[in-house]
């Protein structure tokens, strides 16, 4: 199969492989003669089309024309604009039916029972600073803990600098020293931690009160994620963020929190040698005690599932993000929860969303956080419609409603259970849209700030990414990247466009990755290269 008609009222065609001018496809109709070379994952128009006409594309508006160009062309920058369709509130629109899990019926997973009744995938030690005045004393502590705890990935390229300086002074060739091949260290102190986690930022202090005001509700979610065993926590004592703010956030979030978090303020403590060593030995102290945690079994409707797509291209919206859509809705037929984020990129697919909510009080919520969010970027003189990147449009991603609209399919078609603002935790099972920015980074940190403990995250360019606390799990969406980067890459789901298996058969797999990263058994690609990546979200526009 060369090519893919999405939706029968489509008039674009999508290229499933490189196409050469002059080569016939099959349409509906008469077939189709191109009128140029159309690589891989680009749209060709399926009619001639006037200017300022719709193009439709997965059955809704995604563009307009802005001249006219004939059957066979490719669309482009050139010739097309975004444009959506206006949306409100209808009442509950669409049906569904829960998928058949009786495969999963009875399966668990191997997770960290916390004393609220959730359940972590992963158990990591946090180290906070309220403050980037503190970044220093969390880079001396990281370098004197995570080599001698067994928490450091070897450093090859040290070793292939000390290669490379070795040639030089004996005369040899460059080109033929290698990367040498070290073996992961395997002796971990505490065997029951997973990780110790540094989430050093640049705020805390100047910008605006309400930043520091958003950072500690951000931090306060990651001291609380169900991921994480305890936290230590280090202040300067002059900032904006003080301590007292971030543990009444803590307690605004969860009163009943039971779990260990120390407290150190360089200004009360005195010398900075003082600080790191009372530092380290309170910690050390905390880590015997949350060592003795171990995982037990738990139902897979204690998995909370936040999906994400990041350097996507134009198979995004057909091959990884329905297979993840559709283990997305294996999992809420289980029970579980699925965390939908990125509201740049749901810009044109409000409508299919809102049809499937039957709260007027969460579409109210959607709607305003949509309007709130686009009119901000207007202000300054952008917009959703500039979310697609160069290398999406590059891709076959033309328009920022292509891009969303093939990327809310990573939600599945499951009913919208609630809205959820930046940092507000998971409450309910079902699918969960939460306001995040696009940016990759932000939107990842925004999900594990509401509850996710695992990460889906769809790409088809190749994103090198992941979580302090979230395992980050990728999915390519074509064969080619999953060949090219596999040091990144934990599931292919290219098989999809070859025609080898279907959507369900990959979103299957994915699940079942899903079960064995939660259980430690897989360590997702991210984890393993330690990707623990972390920007706060200062509110302000970010696509």
């Amino acid at each position: 199969m060369k090519t893919i008609k999405l939706e029968p009222q489509d008039n674009v065609i999508v290229a499933l492989s490189n196409l050469s001018q002059g080569s016939a496809i099959e349409t509906n109709a008469d077939p189709l003669t191109l009128l140029e070379d159309i690589p891989a994952k680009h749209k060709v128009f399926e009619q001639d089309m006037a200017a300022d006409q719709d193009i439709i594309m997965y059955g809704v508006r995604v563009g307009k024309t802005t001249q006219a160009v004939k059957a066979g062309a490719r669309m482009s920058t050139e010739n097309s604009k975004h444009a959506t369709d206006p949306y409100q509130y209808r009442g509950l629109q669409a049906s569904w039916q829960a998928l058949d899990v009786s495969k999963y019926q009875g399966r668990t997973f191997q997770g960290y029972h916390r004393p609220d009744g959730r359940v972590g995938t992963a158990n990591y030690w946090l180290f906070i600073p309220t403050v980037f005045c503190e970044n220093r004393n969390m880079d001396v502590i990281k370098a004197a803990l995570l080599d001698n705890l067994g928490y450091n990935k070897p450093n090859d390229y040290q070793d292939y600098v000390q290669s490379l300086i070795h040639a030089v002074e004996e005369g040899e060739s460059l080109e033929q020293v290698d990367i040498a091949s070290l073996a992961p260290s395997t002796h971990r102190v505490f065997q029951n931690i997973d990780g110790i986690k540094f989430l050093n930022h640049q705020g805390g202090c100047g910008g605006t009160r309400q930043d520091a005001q958003s950072l500690g509700k951000l931090l306060a979610s990651y001291i609380d994620h169900p991921n994480v065993a305890g936290a230590t926590i280090l202040g300067l004592g002059c900032e904006n963020l003080q301590m007292q703010d971030l543990f009444a956030e803590l307690e605004k979030r969860n009163p009943n929190l039971h779990k260990p978090i120390l407290r150190f303020e360089q200004q009360k403590t005195g010398t900075e040698q003082e600080l790191i060593k009372t530092c380290l030995l309170q910690t050390f102290k905390a880590l015997k005690e949350v060592n003795k945690q171990e995982r037990q079994p738990a139902g897979l409707d204690k998995l909370v599932l936040g999906v994400k797509c990041g350097g996507s291209d134009g198979f995004s919206g057909i091959s990884a993000n329905p297979a993840v859509g559709y283990a997305a809705d294996l999992l809420v037929s289980l029970g579980g929860s699925v965390l939908l984020a990125e509201f740049p990129e749901l810009c044109g697919a409000e409508q299919q969303l809102l049809d499937r909510m039957d709260s007027a009080e969460n579409a109210e919520k959607f709607i305003k956080l949509m309007e709130l969010y686009s009119q901000s970027a207007e202000a300054v003189g952008s917009g959703f419609h500039m979310n697609p990147s160069p290398g999406n449009i590059r891709d076959g991603l033309i328009t920022d409603a292509m891009k969303s609209n093939g990327a809310a399919k990573k939600g599945g078609n499951s009913p919208v259970a609630d809205v959820l603002e930046y940092t507000e935790p998971v409450k309910k099972a079902g699918l969960n849209l939460v306001c995040t920015p696009g940016n990759d980074v932000e939107a990842t940190t925004g999900k594990a700030a509401s509850g996710a403990t695992l990460i889906l995250f769809t790409t088809g360019l190749g994103t090198p990414t992941g979580n302090p606390i979230c395992p980050t799990i990728k999915v390519a969406t074509n064969n080619q990247l999953a060949a090219r980067m596999p040091d990144i890459i934990d599931i292919n789901s290219g098989s999809i466009i070859d025609g080898s298996k279907s959507i369900a058969e990959v979103g299957e797999e994915i699940l079942d990755y899903c079960i064995a990263a939660a259980s430690g058994t897989v360590i997702p690609k991210a984890v393993q290269l330690q990707q623990d990546d972390f920007i706060p979200w200062k509110r302000g526009i970010s696509l």
